[in-house]
């Protein structure tokens, strides 16, 4: 009991109750979400690109050529498109922080009514959530971070850096998005569209697992669910591009 007790105090090695994993969102999942998904949207969509050209039967230079583009354009459209989410949520965290500091220092007793109410209608009573936010105004600077969060939903600890998110984005999609087109670099022929299909549908049943783990889904659901919808992607564009390459031919 002793031993047990001196492990207990170890806060990675304390065991979870029935031995199953948190279900509560963890700062490692946090940073890995964006991760996984830039990878799987940088797969699927490299995935239908390559196909879809390789469907027309061109050159396996144009193939090349396409999967490069479609890499480079998606990778910097993530990237763009996740620095501005990431910096006008900042942007509105900081004006709305402003304008709750004005109103604490101009109408004090109205954002306590405010902050008051709101608890009150969690449960507490009259008495209870006026003696918390007496609390919380003792400190000017928490009263208008608590009240951003409570009427606009906006909290500094689930906005992370806008240049992370960028950086991340970027290089998760880039990663995805090599994996259809490397084998045409490497390889020619059908050896190179076997070789692009069959990594490609591979990759997403591994995506699937890791997105099984983010929303505790089950893992084989997951992964035949990501590599049905990736290959069904892929089938879609591989018959357009066939149809186009044959009307072109013809």
């Amino acid at each position: 009991m002793q031993s047990l007790r001196f492990w207990n105090r170890i806060p990675f090695l304390k065991p979870l109750p029935d031995k199953e994993a948190s279900p509560h969102e963890t700062q490692a999942n946090a940073v890995l979400r964006p991760v996984v998904f830039g990878a799987n949207d940088g797969l699927v969509s490299n995935l239908a690109l390559v196909m879809g050209v390789a469907g027309a039967n061109p050159a396996a230079g144009v193939i090349v050529l396409a999967g490069v583009a479609g890499l480079l354009a998606g990778a910097f459209s993530m990237a763009v498109g996740e620095y501005i989410s990431v910096r006008s949520q900042r942007e509105l965290l900081d004006h709305q922080l402003a304008f709750e500091r004005a109103q604490i220092r101009e109408t004090p007793d109205q954002e306590r009514q405010i902050l008051t109410r709101v608890y009150q209608g969690r449960g507490f009573t009259a008495e209870e959530a006026s003696h918390f936010v007496d609390r919380v105004f003792a400190d000017p600077e928490h009263a208008a971070t608590l009240l951003i969060f409570e009427e606009v939903g906006l909290d500094a600890r689930s906005i992370g850096s806008p240049a992370a998110a960028a950086g991340s984005s970027f290089v998760a999609f880039t990663i995805g998005a090599l994996v259809p087109l490397v084998p045409y670099v490497l390889l020619a022929g059908g050896t190179a569209f076997g070789t692009s299909l069959g990594l490609s549908l591979a990759a997403l049943a591994l995506l699937g697992f890791g997105i099984s783990r983010l929303t505790h889904r089950p893992p084989l659901y997951a992964s035949v669910r990501q590599v049905f919808l990736g290959a069904a992607a892929a089938a879609v564009t591989f018959a357009v591009g066939s149809i186009i390459g044959v009307q072109a031919g013809g």
